[in-house]
């Protein structure tokens, strides 16, 4: 029997919902009641996934959509603005949006890309968790931030990644703490591999990609890698007052078992 959650009556904002977890929470939000809020750097994308919002809306609510990168300050306060002037208010944020940064310490361009990871996966998600705190305490809402097993696991070339999930954890459980006293709960998913668009990163082949996850997948204990719905499930679940009221701070693991089972990648 499936789990059916009810939204209706909320404003989810998603970031990085133009595709992968963030676009399949968006579905499952959509799907549920709610107002939801796509976003994303690629306008047809972000477009795509309102108008699938929308079909699986039960009342047919349009998706919000809003266009922007969230690494820049001034799209972030567009975003969170226009959300609030066309609904009124933000229950949900679902910070999603992110990026795989893989480089060896050696590399010339290191710093750079070490200071663009940490832009692309955290600062974008403390600036926003900053932004929305004040419309958050008048809803006693919740925060959800997709974080990732590689925040509990080091690997070589890896340490921009890596880091960037590790300080996303800790900032999720200081949050929890701090946010507590405005009824504002905060929690984060450490998610396993997903077969999403995310690792295009490496410039490889989808076939090859395929290749890499079904190796993966079998090493799982679940016998496969995840699927963006496995996540999105998840951020339902963590979103509900009903089913997580007494949840914050928590570091949910969503892996197939990836930690559990010490997989390895090579």
């Amino acid at each position: 029997m499936s789990i059916k959650y009810d939204f209706t009556g909320k404003v989810a904002l998603i970031t990085g919902s133009s595709s992968g977890i963030g676009a399949a929470t968006a579905q499952l939000f959509a799907k549920s009641g709610a107002n939801v809020v796509v976003t994303g750097r690629n306008a047809d994308s972000v477009a795509k996934v309102a108008k699938q919002c929308t079909d699986v809306s039960p009342k047919q609510l349009p998706a919000l959509e809003v266009v922007g990168d969230l690494t820049n300050d001034e799209d972030c306060n567009r975003l969170i603005e226009t959300t609030v002037q066309t609904f009124g208010k933000i229950d949900i944020l679902v910070n999603s949006a992110g990026s795989g940064f893989y480089f060896n310490i050696d590399a010339t361009d290191f710093m750079e890309k070490f200071s663009l990871a940490l832009k692309t996966n955290l600062n974008s998600l403390v600036y926003m968790t900053h932004k929305c705190v004040p419309h958050l305490a008048k809803t006693r809402g919740n925060i959800i931030n997709i974080s990732s097993v590689s925040s509990k696991k080091s690997s070589s070339g890896e340490s921009p990644y890596c880091v960037s999930k590790a300080a996303v954890n800790m900032f999720t459980k200081c949050m929890a703490a701090e946010l507590g006293p405005k009824r504002i709960r905060v929690n984060a998913i450490l998610s396993g591999v997903v077969d999403t668009n995310f690792n295009t990163v490496f410039e490889i082949s989808k076939e090859l990609i395929d290749e890499i996850n079904k190796s993966i997948g079998q090493k799982y204990p679940v016998g496969r890698v995840g699927q963006p719905e496995d996540i999105a499930n998840t951020v339902a679940y963590l979103a509900s007052d009903t089913a997580a009221g007494f949840l914050t701070g928590s570091l949910v693991v969503a892996d197939g078992g990836d930690i559990a089972a010490n997989v390895s990648y090579d």
